[in-house]
């Protein structure tokens, strides 16, 4: 039983990050129609920011997790602004190009401005760990819990709360009939990708204090990400924060009971009997972000 909830405690932990992954990229998916293939290095993108601030320049932890999203939402709003906008018309195998361009760019880019030597992000907690009767976590990982828990928080209220989230809904309704209605379209896009942009960034930059940061780090992140768009199912910005749970909650259980180098394979299995039994996802609802 000890075990047991050690483990959950470590999903939890875990889930939090992932959700941030999976909101980011089905807000993206869902409202533009676009594989975002750089899902994965605006994570290891957030990271970076993150090492650059608190360890290169030395700012406060939490500032620099507030800046490192920041640069993550500015990054994205960039990438929309010049590679996306401009083949708006185009079909999805030229846009998927794009994008596949634009994450080789920015993986290589990363290796020459930071190197292939993985690099660690100090953090102002003290080493002993919160002991709550059988379960220990690191300040760090409760930390990294609540502020996920915050940013998931926000996102949800952004969308289904304030006028922006409403416009967000109905291009993802009915992109031309929101135009009609006033929505400025092209701006929906932008605000779209730059906020995806912005979780992803999120999740490399509370992750990366808790492992190590590397170049190479966002291309299992991307994956995961995708599949917990597939657990959740598309549009639905609810059941992707649920997906990043369950596929946290598989792969602890699958290291902690099977074996620590199936924890990628355990939550892939779960995503093969969902595609088998319900291939809308477990939460997917029609015509509908929030």
């Amino acid at each position: 039983m000890d075990q047991l909830l050690q483990h959950i405690a470590n999903a939890l932990i875990m889930g939090g990050t992932y959700a941030l992954l999976g909101i980011g990229l089905t807000l993206i998916f869902g409202i533009m129609r676009i594989v975002n293939f750089t899902h994965g290095e605006l994570y290891t993108f957030g990271a970076y920011m993150m090492y650059l601030f608190a360890v290169v320049l030395g700012l406060n932890f939490y500032a620099s997790i507030a800046f490192a999203i920041a640069a993550g939402i500015c990054l994205g709003a960039v990438i929309e602004f010049t590679l996306l906008r401009p083949k708006r018309s185009a079909d999805i195998d030229t846009t998927m190009l794009i994008m596949i361009g634009a994450w080789i760019v920015m993986q290589n880019t990363e290796m020459l401005v930071w190197g292939t030597v993985a690099k660690s992000v100090s953090t102002p907690f003290p080493n002993e760990p919160l002991t709550m009767g059988a379960v220990s976590i690191s300040w760090l990982r409760v930390v990294v819990l609540a502020v996920a828990l915050l940013l998931i928080g926000g996102t949800y209220l952004i969308i289904n709360r304030t006028k922006l989230g409403k416009a967000m809904r109905a291009t993802f309704q009915d992109s031309s009939t929101a135009a009609l209605m006033g929505v400025k379209v092209s701006r929906i896009y932008t605000t779209t990708f730059a906020l995806g942009s912005g979780l992803a960034a999120a999740a490399g930059a509370l992750l990366g204090p808790v492992f190590v940061v590397a170049p190479n780090m966002g291309d299992i992140a991307s994956l995961k990400a995708f599949a917990i768009v597939i657990l959740g199912g598309l549009g639905n910005v609810t059941g992707a924060a649920i997906g990043g749970f369950i596929l946290a909650f598989a792969e602890e259980m699958g290291a902690g009971y099977v074996s620590s180098g199936y924890r990628d394979a355990m939550g892939f299995l779960i995503i093969i009997i969902v595609l088998l039994f319900r291939p809308t996802g477990l939460f997917a609802r029609s015509e509908r972000i929030g």
